[in-house]
């Protein structure tokens, strides 16, 4: 049931960018069409997850495969343990926790969510999440990356 519903999850993300990636295939022949179904499926594998200071990494959809700068990763820290510190950057950004307990941190105040729980963090706002429980944090990382504008 967990599974199934993350996958829905995975699969809205998908479609709501699906527009963008027409975009960037139009007028592309169907031969030269950028997207196959071999670089569309994504199945982890933990050999080629990063490791991190508190646990580790793995990108479903990395930077620079979809052209307006959309991602999915998911993050994993140990018990007690947070990615970075509390931050801000431009863009909104979205966690979506897979599994344990979260701490969630938004402009000063905070608060806890399990599996299943969603944390939108608005543009600029100052936002943080950091293992709560005593078993492993696993969360996706929602986040369109801005292109820089060149001058």
């Amino acid at each position: 049931m967990k599974l199934k519903f993350t996958l829905a999850v995975l699969a809205i993300f998908c479609l709501v960018n699906l527009s963008s990636a027409q975009e960037a295939a139009k007028g592309a022949s169907v031969d030269s069409h950028p997207f196959t179904i071999e670089n569309c499926i994504n199945k982890f594998d933990m050999n080629k997850s990063v490791k991190t200071a508190v646990g580790y990494q793995y990108w479903f959809i990395p930077q620079g495969f979809l052209e307006d700068g959309l991602t999915v990763k998911m993050s994993v820290a140990g018990p007690g343990q947070s990615t970075h510190a509390p931050h801000r950057h431009a863009g909104d950004e979205i966690f979506y926790v897979l599994e344990g307990t979260a701490q969630f941190y938004l402009n000063g105040k905070t608060t806890t969510g399990g599996p299943n729980t969603s944390f939108y963090c608005p543009d600029n706002s100052e936002h943080g999440i950091s293992n709560a429980g005593k078993t492993e944090l696993k969360y996706l990382v929602i986040r369109k990356y801005l292109k820089e504008v060149k001058k």
